[in-house]
């Protein structure tokens, strides 16, 4: 980093007083402001801009003909093409070809680091010199110290009893930074970019804790630089005590590879490699591990990590940028068996359910295009799993959307377009028989492929009064190509109430024509704004066709909350599709204070009222039923929050029986904040649902806290409770600390929920990260995020 600081600043403060002997007159208890001809910049290689001004402002510049020497004395002052000097005395020796600087010297290049000084004597070709007691501060806040800095033979700066810490300076006088690197010499080298270290110790508040005989990094011109990185550590169950060793290798400016090796004291040895490339338009990289497990007998018997001795994954991800509207990428991963990069926590890749996927994108002024293909991977260490043959394989799925540029009728005119083409190996269902006579089929063997279209208008009209009205029209319409095992072919097991249609392809279309119409009412006090707007919607369709006698892919998960109480269409993709003629009404309210408090919330409720009711129509997964819409009048649904200035704030979102006002569905938080705590108390209802396979309430308590202490201290935890079978789900416990050159935490996370199964069901976390220096981890802090 000395190098970087000093070498132009050097070879300026030559040229400098090179024109200053040039101009060959005293000035006294004056300034003096003048100009060097560019072709001097030029022939001395000063890195500045060819039509760079210097200005010279001192007490007194005096130039002595007979010792050929030019001295500026008293708050010496200079400025040329970025750089700044400031000084007591400023002397070069024509004879000698040495220039020296005195008192006080601070130097700033143009990029903002600083140097500081006592005494600066170099060489006018600035090949040789030293400074004495030198400090640098560079932009980003870290700091190299030393007694004295020498440049040799033109390359080479030495330091020496030099520090270097990216931490600010104490308050307290005397008193050490957090943490510091001490070495006896530290030579930089202006050819290979490099900081050797020598004979230097790791300090921690003051206290020494590693001896080091020798490191090389990179100095600060370098932003990649092959070498060994920071080690990490891991605690398991079933892999034992792990230590990674990561190597970083620079191929080029646009590419590098990282490999590393991890051995576990139970398993053995783990190797990775991961390969980066940037072109011009993007990036892509390629990840590959691979082991053979010492004792697979460690695991649960049984499991796929028992069962597999050698195991290993391949996974790629790319993103690229074909124009500024155009982009397409990948994330694919293969695998030896179906548990291996959650088993080892693979970063990225150890997610119970991994997607893969390919993806092409266009965003345009007023469309929209993507197109992709999935294949979901189960990672779970059950080896009789069909988990994941039960998983469809979406190839592709189209969405465009388009807005006309123009008005159609003083309206906006819009389309939608979906094309689904997916297939499974396995049919998934679930038993029911023993809670209700409809079991659920989550996917059904074969093929089947849909292409949906839609076009809407609307227009949004405002009376004098302010009430808004936007009349609406719509029309949509689908084609089924149904290659689909029918429900029956699964056996006496199970039963389906629908009439499933056998026939190879079905169409369906809904005409739609309906109303929004909303009036705000605006009510302010001398302290408080408050806005209360009801909200009217109407809908007159054909009833849906085929409704339980298609496939059911993309609209299986189904909730009815205020979130989706004034939505067209309450499904959630396009298989299913909401008919018949419906109502929904609402209040919409929002109140500030002058104090600081604040409040939303809705409430509404809908109708049925003509035509068949799609969420009474069963289909093969039961989507609709005990929603609160399967009957002509629907439950009532509510959000509401409240935030205060004290820090306090209380949500909740409930959905209500219509007959009784039960409790249904919802959840209530509690939090509090301030620059010290904060917490958040969250409970969740859900009443019994059998149709779905639910027999008994769920409710769950889920509590989370931060304290925070002494600047940069905190201590957190998370607990969560089952109230109906009084056991705690999960419980975690950390402590973390930060400022702005360290980082530290570490955190235990343990879940009771075994059903699948990894190397352990509890994990330990930490990361230590010295800025500039590197991070030290000890398992996967990922893993024990709250």
């Amino acid at each position: 980093m000395a190098v970087v600081n000093r070498k132009p600043i050097g070879k300026l403060m030559a040229a400098l007083l090179t024109g200053a002997a040039l101009s060959a007159y005293v000035v006294g208890s004056s300034s003096v402001v003048f100009g060097q001809d560019s072709s001097q910049v030029k022939s001395m290689n000063v890195k500045v801009p060819a039509d760079a001004k210097l200005v010279l402002s001192s007490n007194e510049l005096i130039y002595n003909k007979d010792e050929q020497t030019v001295t500026a004395k008293g708050a010496v002052q200079i400025n040329y093409g970025g750089y700044k000097l400031v000084a007591q005395r400023v002397e070069y020796n024509q004879k000698t070809g040495r220039m020296t600087a005195t008192g006080n010297i601070e130097l700033v290049s143009p990029d903002g680091n600083r140097m500081y000084g006592d005494n600066m004597d170099v060489t006018d070709n600035f090949s040789d010199g030293f400074v004495n007691a030198m400090r640098i501060e560079m932009p980003d806040n870290t700091r190299l110290a030393a007694q004295k800095g020498e440049r040799v033979g033109g390359t080479q700066i030495v330091l020496t009893k030099g520090i270097y810490t990216a931490c600010l300076p104490c308050t307290q006088v005397g008193k050490a930074p957090l943490w510091q690197v001490k070495a006896q010499r530290v030579v930089q080298d202006g050819v290979t970019h490099t900081v050797r270290l020598e004979h230097a110790r790791f300090e921690l508040f003051g206290q020494p804790i590693a001896y080091i005989p020798w490191m090389v990094v990179p100095d600060n011109t370098v932003k990649r630089k092959s070498g060994f990185l920071f080690p990490s550590f891991s605690v398991s169950q079933n892999l034992g005590f792990g230590v990674k060793v990561p190597y970083y290798y620079v191929i080029s400016p646009s590419m590098d590879a990282t490999v590393s090796a991890t051995g576990y004291t139970t398993q053995g040895f783990l190797l990775e490699g991961e390969f980066r490339q940037r072109l011009e338009n993007g990036t892509y990289t390629i990840r590959a591990a691979g082991i053979d497990q010492n004792k697979p007998d460690a695991f649960t018997a049984n499991t796929s990590d028992a069962e597999a001795k050698t195991r290993g994954m391949i996974a790629s991800k790319g993103d690229f940028q074909i124009n500024p509207r155009w982009s397409f990428g990948w994330d694919v991963m293969a695998q030896s068996d179906n548990n291996f990069a959650r088993t080892y926590s693979l970063e990225g890749l150890s997610q119970s359910t991994h997607t893969n996927d390919i993806y092409l994108t266009g965003i345009g002024e007023r469309n929209y295009f993507d197109m992709r293909a999935f294949y979901y991977q189960e990672q779970n260490a059950d080896n009789n799993s069909v988990a994941q043959k039960q998983q469809a394989v979406v190839y592709p799925v189209i969405d465009y959307h388009y807005v006309d540029p123009k008005p159609v009728a003083g309206g906006e005119l819009s389309a939608n377009l979906n094309f689904t083409n997916l297939s499974r190996n396995t049919a998934s269902a679930l038993d029911l028989s023993s809670l209700t006579s409809k079991d659920r089929f989550l996917g059904l063997k074969g093929d089947t492929s849909r292409l949906s279209a839609e076009l809407q208008w609307q227009r949004t009209f405002a009376t004098e009064q302010g009430l808004l009205f936007t009349p609406l029209l719509a029309a949509r319409g689908d084609a089924f190509g149904l290659n689909m095992d029918s429900p029956s072919t699964l056996g006496s097991a199970f039963t389906y109430d629908g009439n499933y249609d056998d026939n190879s392809t079905a169409t369906r279309g809904l005409l739609t024509a309906g109303f929004e119409a909303k009036y705000p009412i605006l009510v302010s006090t001398s302290n408080s704004t408050h806005v209360f707007e009801p909200i009217a919607q109407f809908y007159a369709r054909n009833d849906e066709q085929l409704a339980g006698r298609l496939p059911n892919e993309d609209a299986q998960s189904f909730v009815f909350d205020a979130s989706n109480l004034f939505s067209r269409d309450k499904f959630s993709g396009y298989d299913r599709e909401e008919g018949g003629t419906r109502a929904n009404v609402g209040m919409r309210y929002t109140g500030s204070f002058d104090s600081g408090y604040q409040i939303q919330s809705i409430f509404g409720q809908s109708y049925q009222v003509a035509g068949k009711n799609s969420f009474a129509s069963d289909d093969l997964v039961n989507a609709g039923a005990e929603s609160g819409l399967q009957d002509s009048v629907s439950d009532y649904v509510t959000m509401a929050s409240l935030t205060t200035p004290q820090g306090i704030s209380l949500t909740g979102s409930y959905r209500l029986d219509h007959k009784n006002f039960d409790f249904n569905r919802g959840d209530t938080t509690l939090g509090y904040s301030n620059p010290d705590f904060q917490t958040s108390v969250t409970y969740t209802h859900i009443k019994a649902q059998p149709e779905y396979g639910f027999t008994t309430n769920q409710d769950e308590i889920q509590t989370r806290a931060q304290v925070n202490f002494k600047d940069y201290w905190a201590v957190f935890g998370t607990v969560s409770y089952d109230l109906n079978s009084n056991n705690i789900t999960r419980r975690g416990i950390g402590m973390s600390y930060s400022d702005e050159c360290t980082v530290f935490s570490i955190a235990w996370l343990a879940k009771s929920d075994t059903a699948n199964q990894t190397a352990s069901d509890w994990s330990i976390g930490a990361r230590l990260t010295f800025r500039t220096l590197g991070d030290v981890n000890v398992g996967n802090v990922a893993d024990t995020t709250f």
